[in-house]
């Protein structure tokens, strides 16, 4: 029988600083904070000076019932501070029929504190969760776009309800979480911070923020996270450690592994919407949204190859389930208003590459916006709108409105409106911005210069030869 998840909050004693050998606190350099991870101390005299700072700060760390949030708390633990584990149910597997493994992931989230000997919190924000980020989820779709709810979910769910909850009534000293990112600050700058309660404005105050904190991607880029944490917020920034930052997957595993937290090694890493998890997307939208019936028709000579039950139901760049062809079609763009989705005959067909979008204002996460863009009105980054995609160098132009114009220096596959497109220099994460719009593509592209050629090639044909 499994474990019951406990409902109220199981508090017990506060961890002991000794369990543990206690690491250095702040961002060392990589071979001994490896080194510390597998659980090396200095000298003893040392290391118990350390533990004895520690042991006042209190971190509340988000553990998901994952190996990564695990292997967080437990580094923490070992740092010699009082951590508190905290599992957010944000979604009621009553709501609908599909299956959701919420009840399952809050079980191993507290097998894991358990193990550490921490305390271990639940708080539910199935409502806050269905008004700020599922109910965007739905509308993003009815207006055909394609949403990314990580990121929104990040943004009000983690790094907000979470982080006031941890501060107001924990009396937490900071919050951590299991994303592979860093930042700008050592632990006990973060520490430091004071967490102050700013009015909520449509534009951040240049002057307000002084030495702001910079997100910077991982140690392990194939699994930076930092693409998922681009749209929060300064404030957050500078009250969360990110204890895998400096850390490899595969060197996370192994610290799992020496430490018997099995349980969530074995399992298989959640790959769904957040908090939602993994299921028949199809059916599981088409229980909130009604079916809208529309042609698939094709991009190059317009006409019916078969029909769909909603526009929702497929982005840019995905297969299309027709019935009967031999050969693969992919969505290439939707219409709305008349329902129809065009695809094309080929993974790499030129209607899916674009070299130009916009977005609407961009949250810009240090800087707001980048001096060289205010001063310039253009700056040379990267971007991606997909997580693990290769960063991809690019020219922006700021509007006066706050959104940019991304020009990039080749067309891209399958730019997707309601994607965010997130901005990087060098290793750190600027911030990012949906896209609303995109410019031609370059089969349009194409198309417009055959039709620009052809009346001149007539012309030339009405020419008499010489004689």
């Amino acid at each position: 029988m499994g474990l019951r998840c406990p409902r109220s909050s199981a508090v017990p004693e506060p961890p002991r600083a000794g369990v543990f050998p206690p690491s250095a606190v702040g961002r060392r350099p990589a071979p001994q904070r490896l080194a510390e991870a597998r659980g090396g101390s200095g000298g003893a005299a040392a290391g118990q000076g350390r533990a004895m700072q520690a042991a006042a700060r209190r971190v509340a760390c988000a553990v998901s019932g994952g190996v990564d949030s695990a292997v967080a708390a437990l580094l923490l633990r070992r740092r010699g501070y009082q951590v508190t584990g905290i599992f957010m149910k944000n979604w009621d597997p009553l709501d609908e029929q599909g299956a959701c493994s919420v009840d399952r992931d809050c079980e191993d989230a507290y097998r894991v504190c358990q193990k550490l000997d921490i305390p271990f919190h639940q708080v539910s924000y199935v409502k806050e969760y269905w008004n700020e980020v599922f109910s965007n989820l739905l509308k993003e779709y009815e207006l055909g776009r394609t949403p990314n709810p990580d990121i929104v979910c990040n943004k009000h769910i983690k790094f907000n309800y979470f982080l006031h909850y941890a501060m107001d009534n924990l009396g937490a000293d900071a919050i951590a979480t299991g994303h592979y990112a860093r930042t700008s600050l050592e632990d006990e700058e973060v520490f430091q911070q004071k967490h102050i309660k700013r009015p909520q404005r449509l534009f951040r105050n240049r002057f307000e923020v002084r030495n702001t904190v910079k997100l910077l991607q991982g140690a392990d880029l194939f699994k930076d996270q930092t693409f998922f944490l681009s749209q929060i917020s300064q404030d957050a920034l500078r009250k969360t450690i990110f204890p895998l930052g400096d850390l490899t997957k595969s060197f996370v595993k192994k610290i799992a592994a020496e430490h018997g937290l099995h349980h969530v090694l074995k399992k298989k890493e959640s790959m769904g919407v957040c908090f939602i998890g993994e299921r028949n997307f199809e059916n599981f939208l088409l229980e909130y949204l009604e079916p809208q019936p529309g042609n698939f028709v094709s991009i190059e000579d317009k006409k019916v190859m078969g029909t769909h039950k909603g526009w929702f139901l497929y982005t840019i760049g995905q297969r299309a389930r027709l019935g009967g062809l031999k050969d693969a079609w992919f969505v290439v763009d939707k219409d709305v208003s008349t329902g129809d989705i065009f695809v094309a005959p080929s993974r790499d067909h030129p209607a899916l590459y674009r070299d130009l979008l916009r977005t609407n204002r961009v949250h810009w996460i240090a800087e707001e916006p980048p001096a060289e863009l205010v001063r310039d009105k253009m700056m040379d980054c990267h971007f991606r709108f997909r997580h693990q995609m290769a960063l991809v160098p690019c020219v922006l132009t700021l509007n006066q409105d706050g959104s940019v114009w991304v020009t990039l220096v080749k067309p891209a596959r399958a730019i997707t409106p309601g994607q965010f497109a997130v901005f990087y220099k060098g290793d750190e994460c600027l911030g990012s911005g949906k896209i609303l719009r995109m410019g031609p593509s370059v089969y349009a592209m194409q198309q417009g210069k055959n039709r620009e050629e052809g009346p001149k090639k007539e012309e030339v044909d009405k020419i008499e030869p010489a004689t």
